[in-house]
């Protein structure tokens, strides 16, 4: 049976997602669940997963990106990883995402995994921040790697409690009525809704496995100041932007971490890359990867669907877009 024949839709698989009680993937296992895969959720403690309503359908499996022996344990037996983990708090965080990715690509190989699937972030041709240079090498050491590797680049990714989402309705909301935006920041960005990404991801373990990157957007290209004000508009909100000149990305990520109250090292991370222009250079994932009949939402919807959700119903019923009981953003 050749690797393709081996990969054919419809195929049950055993799935390991990694960061399964984060943002992606506490909505990725139940859309795995649905497909009829078996899925093990991965998590530092198990007792995490008690506040997910799937937490009873999953195989646990205790892992910690820093223990070699607790990574191995984990993959093996598994079909295929969904590697998932990020981390922008530390201030180290680009040397260790990478030395934690090839711990897993050794244990991958080792194990006779048969695809690695990680959601990373659009590579815009310009210098990158330490935030994108990081994605990239992850993405680089899977792809280096024996164990062929999909990988989906997204820029932003709007669903209540993704990180860039929240600081986003953060910062508009708190905010008095003049909204200072640096001059810097009129750089051009392609959302993608949560749903598409969900999509995507799980239809990367269906069929062959497309061992590349793919750059994945909505339909919309919008600038980060339009962007603001169209969140502005669906979520009711009246804001007048002025562009401010001479505003450099630290003094700026520190503003709006002392206003949207988040991790300055994550929110830095994150205004360093709004300078750069993030959007698709390619559009292959929707010939190669998504179900011909899928519509990807717009940006107006999305922010819609995110901020109509409540905390205590939404996911649970299936709407990737609202928040979660557990999101800790």
């Amino acid at each position: 049976m050749t690797d393709q024949q081996d990969a054919a839709p419809g195929r049950r698989q055993r799935v390991l997602v990694t960061g399964a009680t984060g943002y992606v993937g506490s909505r990725l296992v139940p859309a795995l669940l649905a497909e009829g895969h078996d899925v093990v959720a991965a998590t530092r403690k198990a007792s995490s997963l008690e506040a997910y309503p799937w937490s009873e359908r999953v195989t646990t499996a205790e892992f910690d990106i820093a223990d070699e022996d607790k990574i191995a344990a984990a993959v093996e037996g598994v079909d295929a990883v969904v590697y998932l983990v990020h981390s922008m708090a530390d201030e180290d965080f680009v040397r260790k995402d990478r030395e934690a990715a090839e711990r897993v690509a050794r244990a991958c190989e080792t194990a006779g995994v048969k695809q690695v699937v990680y959601l990373s972030g659009l590579v815009p041709d310009a210098e990158l921040t330490d935030h994108l240079r990081s994605r990239l090498e992850v993405e680089e050491v899977f792809l280096a790697s024996s164990v062929p590797a999909t990988v989906l680049r997204a820029a932003m990714v709007i669903g209540s409690g993704s990180t860039s989402f929240e600081l986003l309705r953060r910062l508009s909301r708190r905010v008095p009525l003049v909204t200072p935006v640096p001059s810097w920041m009129r750089s051009s960005l392609q959302p993608v809704s949560i749903d598409d990404v969900v999509h995507l991801l799980v239809r990367s373990l269906q069929g062959e496995v497309h061992e590349r990157h793919y750059d994945v957007g909505g339909d919309d290209v919008l600038t980060y100041p339009e962007l603001l004000a169209l969140f502005a508009e669906v979520d009711g909100l009246k804001r007048r932007r002025v562009l401010v000149p001479g505003l450099s990305a630290k003094v700026v990520g520190w503003g709006c971490a002392r206003i949207s109250g988040m991790d300055i090292t994550t929110v830095s991370a994150l205004v360093e890359s709004l300078s750069e222009e993030m959007v698709c250079g390619e559009d292959d994932v929707r010939r190669d990867l998504a179900d011909p009949d899928h519509r990807f939402v717009p940006v107006r919807e999305a922010l819609q669907r995110s901020l109509s959700g409540s905390t205590d119903g939404g996911t649970l019923q299936g709407d990737t877009h609202a928040p979660a009981p557990t999101d800790s953003v």
